[in-house]
């Protein structure tokens, strides 16, 4: 059921004003985050723009997928002319968010310190590797963390540590950037004082990891690699149908029975040794046979119409290019198109509702500097300022 809102008309951080000196995936997506809420967030790039527009390969997908709802101001911030830019820019802000490596921004004049005394309301939320401690000054990566943090361990074949198959810790390392921001936000309305918000991608991958930490200690349960793990359920496996695969998921004894049922299976469902979830794990070794031979008699198609009818949970194993022709995801706008240049692509909308309303694109991916002289004058630069920055090449965009 469809509510009466005014979520897109009112968003619901209209009025904060970011600033965005985000590079690659983890800052991008905090600043995502906050933008397709509503906030206002300025891309502070360099003067020949983010170095991810021009990626290929894996990360050729960065900057069309991050930096919808943002506008872009481009300047050269290792120049002493922006100086004053900037702290006219830290005046104006709510929040600014970076994850360069361990101290560029105080180097460059623009850390937390500096900020805060340009503005002493200002939220800063600093994204790292590391948070403080022994590992503080080292640079990092996802795929670092993953292989530090225990992560890519679980992932991969015993002994062959695998990486996750998305940017998994610099998302959710960017979400947490997001959630210590709207904290401080929540708490500066109070005390009218910022605060430094910090995110790290290390502890992120600890936090992941977080439940087989608590597995071992609180169940004595070894840690293995999650494809060697002992399994807890009858039925939670891929299953090779004649065309394809599926992933099924048996959690219980209702399930257990209504499955049987549908897939014609009752000689497992009245079997003495199959009375229970205890027993059908004991049993994997030869009832998974049984079930691969049924599997195997049917298409993808056939069997999860059965599952759908014994409700049971279920997937078919697909590609990311399956879901742009998804018809749950295109009935209920989770899917958006974004346009950079002449190219559109369709990617998806933040996996949250608010009054069954999702985030919308209200701007696209914007070109280096879009916006760069409409905030000089925004944030108070006189017409010989701005004339005298473009001129000087410390800026760039069009005019």
């Amino acid at each position: 059921m469809k509510h009466n809102s005014s979520f897109n008309s009112q968003l619901p951080l209209q009025g904060v004003k970011v600033l965005d000196f985000g590079h690659t995936v983890m800052a991008p997506t905090c600043g995502l985050i906050l933008a397709d809420l509503g906030a206002q967030v300025v891309r502070i790039e360099r003067v020949e723009g983010d170095p991810t527009r021009g990626l290929k390969g894996f990360g050729s997908g960065f900057f069309g997928y991050l930096n919808r709802n943002k506008e872009s101001v481009a300047i050269d911030l290792k120049s002493p002319l922006s100086q004053s830019v900037m702290y006219r820019a830290f005046e104006w802000a709510d929040v600014v968010i970076e994850n360069f490596g361990p101290d560029v921004m105080n180097r460059l004049g623009f850390g937390y310190e500096a900020a805060q005394a340009a503005n002493p309301k200002l939220v800063y939320c600093s994204m790292k590797g590391f948070l403080p401690g022994p590992y503080q000054d080292r640079p990092a990566l996802d795929e670092v963390v993953q292989m530090m943090g225990g992560l890519a361990y679980m992932t991969g074949p015993v002994g062959q540590p695998i990486r996750a198959g998305a940017s998994v810790v610099d998302m959710a390392g960017g979400m947490f950037g997001a959630i210590g921001i709207l904290a401080a936000l929540r708490a500066a309305e109070q005390s009218g004082r910022g605060a430094f918000v910090t995110s790290a991608l290390y502890e992120t991958t600890a936090f992941l990891v977080g439940q087989h930490m608590a597995m071992a200690q609180f169940g004595d349960t070894p840690v293995v690699p999650m494809p060697a793990r002992t399994q807890a359920w009858c039925l939670y496996d891929l299953c090779q149908c004649t065309d394809g695969q599926v992933f099924i998921g048996i959690t219980s004894d209702a399930q257990w029975e209504r499955f049987c049922a549908s897939f014609n299976l009752e000689e497992l469902l009245c079997d003495p040794r199959l009375g229970s979830n205890a027993a059908r794990v004991d049993a994997r070794p030869w009832m998974l046979g049984v079930l691969a031979k049924r599997f195997g008699e049917l298409t993808v198609a056939e069997t999860e119409a059965r599952c759908l009818k014994a409700k049971v949970p279920f997937g078919p194993v697909r590609t990311p290019l399956d879901l742009l022709e998804d018809e749950h995801l295109l009935a209920n706008g989770s899917l958006l198109q974004v346009a950079v240049g002449e190219k559109v692509a369709t990617v998806p909308a933040m996996p949250f509702r608010i009054d069954d309303q999702a985030p919308e694109v209200r701007i696209q991916p914007q070109e280096i500097g879009a916006q760069t002289e409409r905030y000089l004058d925004a944030w108070g630069l006189t017409p010989g300022e701005r004339e005298e920055l473009f001129t000087s090449g410390v800026v760039a965009g069009p005019r």
